[in-house]
């Protein structure tokens, strides 16, 4: 029998409806470094005017109870990874641990392996070398700058936030414009060009800006207004920022309107810890932190609650709130149902799918704890068998109702501001966070703090390049900064964890300053160590470099420099190293 025409096209309009209902959306994850909950005036702030992040609150889903590590490499790869950052060994954001362990598996990698293009524009901070750098780790299109921020060491000397030089799929370009600007406009370009190619291909784009990062810095026009309302000088460039991030994100959020993907396109924004500059942390002083207590590195609510907007406007009703407790480690999970991406079945995530939270759904939504640690304080303390209490410095345990934090106990619905401490009058409930804790740390670190080693002669990537930001500490700390570099009263050393992955000759290349900046070391003698090799040389105070060439063979090893000043006998260790087998 023949269907009337009139029911065929409504069943073709039906299938077609279904069709795009179900079709997987772009995805653009938005990580803005150092702001915090209170720094966007949707949640109040009396001085922030933000229209476009208020239009991703309003029109998308709001996470009112979201949690991330109290720093920004952690949080970034917890978020990567779908795991806590200390079980994937990067816990701080120097000293060898901002390195994402390299066989764990990224959400870049996924969405690439389930048919999306990738990009990655702004900061990484994960590792700058095979196998950590973004165009390893599953991105097609990458334009980032390296180490922790555009003015660090490993970055070229000069970049200041504007006309700066970043690195394209590994190579150094001089791009025009304030950071912030060049960040959102290459993510454009890349989305324009999916638009351009009609690409059957949906896109994902992580942008994971260093704005709102210090030194803060920003054209006038942002920063003036709040100059005039009497706003501190340094809150002010900090909130001039914001204001040009918000600007940017307009200007994509009509971008994709314009080019007709903006409602199958999701949106998901967050901080990546509390605030740096929004807030001193303390309750009742200068700024505005959503009454919480604690800033950026503390594992008190400010330090570690932030906002976190999904607006996808086809399939996510506008201006819902989610109360329940979710943290970073969930998007991966998250996105891989709502996405329907091909994931290993064998990896473990620490994170929980939120799309039934997300879709209005939570009647089987179950209770769960989660943990939040200063890892960096806790595993330069650690030592198996040691004492528990040493071990357990700076942390917080956090339920639905309660959080656990450092020994003390608040009632987090009664007393969001975390003002009185009622450990005392609920002991089981202390102790019972607390045996979470000691579990949860024993779990995470039960491979005992592995190194996540830079690779030597590796075939994808020759010669390799660290600096003093990545040794582990032996004498003094790290220097991240180039005024650090060129003080000659400092004597700091550590060493770097390698792993060489072919046995060979190899030229090993030591120097104070970086090649971009070469000047004298103001040594009279240089000295390498790798594994049992042990090499020095004379030096003329005047010489830029040392360099020695070693028979490797392959396997780990531990590899230390020292630069013997001229004048005075002491030892530092060089700034920036080159591998290179030969």
């Amino acid at each position: 029998m023949k269907l009337p025409f009139l029911f065929l096209i409504l069943l073709t309009s039906t299938l077609i409806l279904l069709t795009s209902l179900h079709a997987r959306p772009n995805v653009i994850f938005i990580v803005t470094d150092d702001q915090g909950y209170g720094d966007m005036s949707c949640h109040g702030n009396p001085w922030l005017n933000t229209p476009n992040l208020d239009r991703l609150h309003d029109e998308g889903i709001s996470l009112d109870d979201y949690h991330v590590d109290p720093y920004c490499t952690p949080t970034r790869a917890a978020l990567l990874s779908g795991r806590y950052s200390t079980r994937v060994g990067t816990w701080s954001v120097t000293e060898g641990r901002q390195l994402l362990e390299k066989d764990e598996t990224t959400m870049a990698e996924i969405f690439n392996a389930s048919g999306y293009r990738t990009g990655m524009f702004g900061k990484w901070h994960l590792g700058d070398a095979f196998p950590y750098a973004p165009r390893f780790r599953g991105f097609d299109d990458v334009v980032c700058h390296k180490a922790g921020g555009v003015n660090e060491i490993g970055n070229p000397v000069g970049n200041d936030y504007f006309d700066d030089t970043y690195f394209r799929n590994g190579k150094a370009e001089k791009f025009d414009g304030y950071c912030t600007d060049i960040f959102f406009r290459e993510t454009r370009r890349f989305i324009k060009e999916s638009v351009d190619e009609k690409s059957k291909q949906p896109f994902f784009v992580y942008l994971p800006l260093n704005a709102m990062h210090g030194p803060f810095t920003v054209a006038d026009r942002f920063s003036d207004p709040f100059r005039k309302q009497g706003v501190p000088e340094s809150r002010s460039l900090f909130y001039g920022m914001i204001q040009n991030f918000d600007e940017n994100l307009g200007n994509l959020l009509g971008s994709l309107k314009q080019w007709g993907i903006d409602e199958d396109t999701l949106v998901v924004f967050m901080g990546d810890n509390g605030t740096a500059a929004g807030s001193d942390g303390k309750l009742d002083s200068g700024g505005f932190n959503a009454a919480m207590k604690g800033k950026k590195g503390n594992v008190y609510e400010g330090g570690h609650r932030v906002a976190c907007f999904a607006r996808w406007p086809q399939s996510l009703k506008a201006g819902g709130s989610i109360d329940n407790l979710t943290m970073h480690t969930d998007w991966l999970p998250t996105l891989t149902e709502l996405c329907d991406l091909k994931a290993p079945k064998s990896l473990n995530w620490d994170g929980r799918s939120i799309a039934s939270l997300l879709e209005g759904k939570t009647k089987n939504w179950k209770e769960r704890s989660l943990f939040v640690s200063k890892q960096a304080d806790q595993l330069s303390l650690w030592k198996p068998g040691g004492n528990n209490q040493e071990k357990y410095p700076h942390f917080a345990v956090l339920s639905e109702k309660w959080r656990y934090v450092n020994g003390e106990l608040y009632d987090i619905n009664a007393d969001p501001s975390q003002k009185t401490n009622v450990a005392k009058q609920h002991p089981e409930v202390t102790r019972s966070l607390y045996a979470e804790y000691k579990q949860w740390f024993e779990d995470v670190t039960e491979e005992g703090g592995a190194y996540n080693r830079f690779i030597l002669g590796a075939r994808e990537e020759n010669p390799t390049r660290f600096t003093t930001r990545d040794w582990h500490p032996t004498d003094g700390g790290v220097i991240w900064k180039m005024e650090l570099v060129e003080d000659d009263s400092l004597f700091v050393n550590g060493f770097w964890a390698v792993d060489v992955q072919r046995s060979g000759s190899y030229e090993i290349r030591i120097a104070r300053f970086p090649e971009d900046a070469e000047s004298p070391a103001k040594a009279n003698q240089a000295r390498i160590q790798i594994g049992n090799i042990n090499q020095k040389v004379k030096l003329d105070p005047d010489a830029i470099s040392a360099t020695f060439k070693v028979d490797l063979k392959k396997g780990h090893a531990k590899l230390q420099t020292w630069l013997r000043d001229a004048e005075n006998g002491k030892e530092r260790g060089a700034y920036h190293i080159k591998v290179t087998r030969l």
